[in-house]
């Protein structure tokens, strides 16, 4: 168009169009009344901040809620530190909302960004319980406004669904392999093998330390030796009954020094687990090359790691095959899938930690990040109860081993907050004292 022809057009124009229509013709012009991130949407801002915490089937759970300044729009986060809840309601009611309120809910990375340092000192689980639970918050927010599920604003769908593993457990090994027959049954193709819980405690006899009157009477006693001799055999007889085709998995929980791990690691290679948890503590990561140096067995890693950049070097080196941080511990979807994203360069796949003290609104954010993500491994499973799924309306479901969410916008699961209110938490954090014969404390 030459100079004549838009002198004439804008006289025949009114001013007010003219602005308009030179928005239109200009290359590279925006409207200055509009800012491009908001065009076709209307701004829409952060009126409250508060915590929701129930106990239906005894776990403590803790979600955080955003309610908007758009009438009946709001997010549900997972923020359950179980062994600490009080202390996480406290950090949501008394420091977001005066962090939070009046800020645009479209602007999540720097929502995240401004929360993980705005308290100066960071990487705390409490905290960042609470900034996982405004993080899960602002997704589902943003899903709901876009009237999509939240995996579809990740990238959309990698699978049809969310490959998990069920957890087999049993006094004997011959219990836990009718356990793994049960399972198999009902379609899962990974499950979990403990004999009598993490550390098999029931194998230690009478310890020393309780017969001198050292710790408490509630305290529980490992036998290392007696743990390290009893894995191999539970995978050779689960082997033996249930056949090749299911994939074994096993978790440690950091409790065996590295050298016997090493040890107990090689004499399994030959039943070909798909993965040990947790093989070493966070102060014995150093161990690593070693570890792998001297076994095959894959391993999942990361389920204590509370900055999302503390396990970059271990993934960079290959440490691990799995990365099993707890999403509601490191910040929430926004860090998770930048974890996710780096495991695709060096083979690491995900692997959540899932278990029941993680609420469904935490399981769906799994199930969205595991549904979007290329290197997605196995997503740890929970069959919830008729109280949970009552209050959690649109709770995750498991058919024949494999977990659906239910396709409705943003995260899918809701609160009922009067029914919530029902069960209360306590401040019972668990039993989580171990000690050695003679009352040295195991870790973690």
């Amino acid at each position: 168009m030459n100079t004549f022809d838009r002198r004439e057009m804008l006289q025949l124009l009114g001013a007010g169009s003219a602005a308009g229509l030179l928005g239109m013709l200009v290359p590279g012009s925006v409207r200055a009344d509009v800012p491009p991130y908001t065009s076709g949407m209307p701004p829409i801002k952060i009126r409250s901040v508060k915590a929701i915490a129930t106990a239906p089937e005894g776990a403590n759970l803790v979600l955080v809620k955003v309610e908007t300044t758009e009438p009946g729009l709001y997010g549900i986060g997972c923020a359950t530190f179980t062994q600490r809840a009080e202390v996480v309601v406290t950090a949501i009611n008394e420091y977001l909302p005066d962090f939070c309120v009046g800020k645009d809910v479209d602007n999540i990375e720097d929502l995240w960004q401004s929360c993980f340092v705005s308290s100066y000192w960071r990487n705390g689980p409490v905290l960042n319980n609470a900034l996982s639970g405004l993080d899960q918050a602002l997704w589902d927010i943003k899903g709901k406004r876009a009237g999509m599920p939240v995996y579809q604003l990740l990238g959309g769908k990698s699978r049809f669904a969310v490959d998990a593993y069920a957890h087999a457990d049993g006094k004997t090994p011959e219990e836990v392999a009718t356990n793994v027959q049960k399972y198999m049954d009902d379609g899962f193709r990974y499950i979990r093998i403990q004999q009598g819980g993490y550390g098999s405690l029931y194998l230690a006899q009478q310890p020393d330390f309780k017969a001198a009157g050292f710790g408490r009477d509630t305290d529980d006693f490992m036998d290392p030796v007696a743990y390290v001799q009893a894995v191999p055999k539970l995978f050779r007889e689960v082997r033996k009954r249930c056949g090749e085709e299911i994939d074994l998995l096993h978790d440690t929980h950091e409790r065996v020094q590295p050298q016997d791990m090493i040890n107990m690691c090689k004499r399994i290679e030959e039943f070909n687990p798909y993965w040990i948890e947790d093989p070493l503590t966070p102060e014995n990561m150093d161990w690593f090359p070693q570890l792998r140096a001297n076994t095959s067995v894959p391993f999942a890693m990361g389920e204590l790691f509370n900055n999302p950049n503390e396990f970059i070097p271990y993934m960079v080196q290959r440490s691990f095959d799995y990365i099993r941080c707890h999403v509601s511990q490191v910040g929430g979807i926004t860090p998770a899938m930048k974890i996710a994203r780096l495991g695709e360069f060096f083979n690491v796949k995900s692997g959540w930690h899932g278990p029941g003290d993680v609420s469904p609104v935490g399981h769906a954010a799994h199930c969205h990040i595991d549904l979007a993500i290329w290197n997605f491994g196995v997503q740890e499973s929970v069959f919830f109860g008729d109280k949970t799924k009552e209050v959690f309306p649109g709770t995750p479901e498991i058919k024949k081993g494999y977990l659906y969410i239910n396709e409705a916008p943003g995260l899918g699961v809701d609160v009922n907050e009067a029914l919530a209110a029902k069960y209360p938490i306590t401040n019972h954090a668990g039993r989580w004292t171990i000690r050695r014969r003679d009352g040295t404390i195991i870790r973690p």
